[in-house]
């Protein structure tokens, strides 16, 4: 007993015993193994290891951003203009002053008419005068939808009437709530349709800010509805050729899809004070399928190969995300800093895109860390189930691709010559966007909609010119004999001809608190556009009239809006935002990829290699857009420009979009390189190991943004056409010889980091 009971020699020794001991060797050692691991390694592992609370998790985030959309409702808060266009509508907007929008009813002869003899003394013929008196009289019984309708009866109607009597408008504004307009003014378009059937022989169309809009976004809405329902599948399908396997294929469509539901229903809640626009969720769309499906074809693309490699799937999945995981979070943060230059424009239109695009992208990493290797655990060898025939075998292995090993190695041979060649190739591409005009279309919407068609009557038969400046005036010297000899002047300027016309128009606003002085300026409105005698006339109004009129009465403030001046002010915003924009993108993405690879040379030839790639698609949509090239393929109309904030919107997302294929590549290079591989030999095997993926990604975006190329808008066209251009010569030019050959020309200094730059933290180095 006393044998039995005695301490063992180890016990004397003061050791432990033998089993002890060992647990505690074990326990220690897997502690320090895990503070090794990156941090993307751990989360990975530990959903792997706890795949059902991951994935419980991540539907429960999913589940409760959809409730709290809900709950909380999309409340739009209006966008301004910048600059001081932005001022005066926020004036508008203290002093409650709400313009309901604006409807014309054209009624005008089909048939050919006689030279105009009528244009000194208009008259209508007795079959447009008979369509107008209908159209006149069935408004004026719509009283709860039309208002303050204007007849081309009556003394002051001779404007309204066309030259030779071919033609006459009737305006009205759409009664109720602002919110409403585009709801109330079906019974007007239902009463105008009734109308046109009585008179065949006749043109009697109605269009409108309200009517306008109504068409505009029940297209926009079709178009949406028929990309989503085409994008899927085909998406989809591309990835069942990637893959080999249904089950792997619908993986990264689920994540991305619940990505994009997930930000979408939180948009809800900054809805409530900020401007975020009806276009964000169609951006958010766009962009959330983009990287969710790159980011889960990174992660499965490696874990596939570890595993044909011969490793166990919790060895697969802890290997994918220490090295692609990684790759993921720098790749998330690139894309989310360059979307974030959107906020510094100034421009509420960007607000909404900037936020909303942000948020999905952190979702879609969120979950490639999370519920992907969870869902990947819990399936196991199912996720190489339901395999397409006579290709499955085949696409469940990831393997090398020997063509791009072929085009590597022959770029890492001869270096300069290839890499010059691609330089200028890129360089030729975009000199043409070194010739692109900043522009607007009259309107954003294909011809062929009624609405649009009848705009176009009536712009050729009442030619104008362009719209009133609208000058707000606020403040308790508003009622003030000064304000009155204020108003004086300004008369007195425009009847002496020049940069501004008569007559001047004074609205009281506000109940006395404001007023609302209406100025014509001089010039044309062609296309839609102000002419340069209007801008002069804007820049006379703010620069030289008012100064020296309304700003000389004590206690007012003032501000200058309208069409022209919405468009100046608009353009001049991002004329002045765009340097700073790219500066601070460029900027922040050297600094991420300096800390990501610790090197000083990636990270500028990396963001050389970006502006290279959006300089080739700007000279695409140049080429395409703006010299009217495929208009008949593409079904656009050009206008001669390019919408305004199409480049600058081009640019923050492919600059992000194109590091998703750019960190990853040089990931795999930067592990071969930490392995004690030769640079040319990194280089090689880290781009043919990665080129699958990265094809695959790009093939399904350019799918993907072609579709939005058909869509109706010519801004759209514009997007889909310069973002599947530019992915395509990213996914090939660029990652494919431009970059091998810059690393192999720089060598080992590809790697070097200064001195004097070497205490930068580790915590995100892509180095294995």
């Amino acid at each position: 007993m006393q044998l039995r009971d005695a301490p063992s020699t180890t016990m004397l020794a003061g050791g432990s015993p033998p089993n002890l001991l060992s647990e505690k060797h074990v326990t220690a050692d897997h502690q320090r193994r895990s503070a090794a691991q990156p941090v993307t390694q751990r989360i990975a592992c530990w959903s792997a290891r706890h795949r059902i609370i991951a994935l419980v998790g991540w539907l429960v985030m999913v589940g409760g951003a959809v409730l709290a959309g809900h709950v909380y409702g999309t409340q739009s808060q209006p966008q301004y203009d910048p600059g001081q266009s932005g001022v005066a509508e926020r004036m508008l907007h203290r002093l409650n002053v709400v313009t309901p929008p604006t409807e014309t009813v054209l009624i005008q002869s089909k048939g050919p008419m006689p030279a105009p003899t009528l244009a000194a003394a208009p008259a209508m013929t007795g079959h447009v005068r008979e369509a107008a008196s209908s159209v006149v009289a069935a408004l004026r019984a719509l009283p709860g939808a039309a208002t303050d309708i204007q007849s081309p009866f009556g003394s002051a109607g001779g404007h309204m009437i066309g030259a030779g009597g071919r033609s006459a408008l009737v305006t009205f504004q759409v009664a109720g709530p602002h919110s409403q307009a585009d709801t109330r003014v079906v019974r007007a378009l239902d009463a105008v349709a009734a109308i046109q059937t009585r008179y065949p022989d006749l043109i009697v169309a109605e269009t409108g800010g309200a009517s306008v809009d109504r068409a505009a976004t029940a297209m926009l809405g079709r178009d949406f509805h028929q990309a989503e329902l085409t994008s899927v599948p085909l998406t989809l399908l591309l990835l069942l050729l990637v893959f080999g396997a249904l089950i792997a294929a619908s993986i990264p469509v689920i994540l991305a899809g619940t990505a994009v539901m997930t930000t979408v229903s939180l948009l809800a809640i900054p809805s409530h004070w900020l401007p975020i626009g009806q276009g964000t969720s169609e951006v958010v769309l766009i962009i959330g399928m983009a990287v969710g499906i790159d980011y889960t074809l990174f992660y499965l693309r490696r874990e596939r190969e570890e595993r044909a490699a011969g490793a166990s799937f919790h060895d697969a999945l802890r290997t994918a995300a220490a090295t692609s995981g990684r790759a993921i979070v720098v790749s998330g943060l690139t894309v989310m800093i360059s979307l974030a230059g959107l906020l510094f424009t100034g421009i509420d239109m960007f607000t909404g895109f900037a936020i909303g695009t942000m948020l999905v992208v952190g979702v879609a990493v969120v979950g490639s860390l999370t519920a992907l290797p969870a869902l990947l655990a819990l399936l196991g060898p199912w996720a190489d189930r339901a395999r397409v025939p006579f290709l499955g075998k085949g696409r469940t292995r990831a393997e090398q691709s020997r063509l791009w090993n072929t085009v590597v190695g022959r770029v890492v041979r001869h270096p300069a010559a290839w890499g010059g060649l691609a330089v200028v190739a890129l360089a030729a591409l975009a000199a043409p966007a070194l010739g692109m005009r900043i522009g607007q279309p009259a309107i954003n919407l294909p011809s062929s909609l009624p609405v649009v068609q009848t705009l176009a009557h009536i712009q050729q038969d009442f030619p104008g010119g362009p719209a009133p400046a609208q000058v707000v005036v606020a403040g308790p010297g508003v009622q003030s004999h000064a304000m009155q000899r204020a108003i004086t002047g300004i008369e007195t300027a425009a009847a002496a001809g020049g940069p501004i016309h008569g007559p001047v128009t004074v609205q009281p606003v506000g109940h006395g608190r404001g007023m609302l002085i209406s100025v014509p300026l001089a010039g044309t409105a062609a296309g839609g556009n102000s002419s340069a005698a209007a801008i002069s006339g804007l820049r006379a109004l703010r620069g030289r009239i008012l100064p020296g009129t309304v700003g000389n009465v004590a206690g007012v403030s003032y501000a200058v809006t309208g069409s022209t001046a919405g468009r100046m002010d608009y353009r001049s915003a991002l004329r002045s935002a765009s340097p700073l924009v790219f500066g601070i993108v460029a900027a922040l993405a050297f600094v991420l990829l300096l800390m990501a690879f610790r090197s000083l040379a990636i990270p500028l030839v990396s963001i050389g290699l970006n502006l290279l790639s959006v300089g080739a698609a700007y000279g695409l949509i140049t080429v395409i857009f703006q010299q009217g090239h495929l208009e008949g393929v593409l079904g656009f109309t050009s206008f001669g420009g390019i919408i305004a904030w199409v480049p600058l919107f081009m640019f923050v997302f492919l600059f992000g979009l194109s590091m998703d294929y750019h960190v990853f590549v040089l990931s795999r290079i930067a592990e071969l390189k930490s392995r004690g591989l030769a640079t040319a030999d990194a280089v090689t095997g880290g781009i043919s190991r990665g080129a699958g993926v990265v094809t695959s990604a790009a093939v399904i975006m350019v799918a993907v943004f072609s579709i939005f190329a058909s869509l109706s808008t010519i801004d759209l066209k514009m997007i889909g056409v310069g973002l599947a251009f530019a992915v395509f010569i990213d996914a090939t030019v660029v990652r494919g010889i431009c970059v091998p050959a810059a690393l192999t020309l720089l060598g080992e200094r590809s790697w070097y980091l200064p001195a004097w730059l070497r205490w930068l933290p580790k915590g995100i180095s892509l180095d294995a």
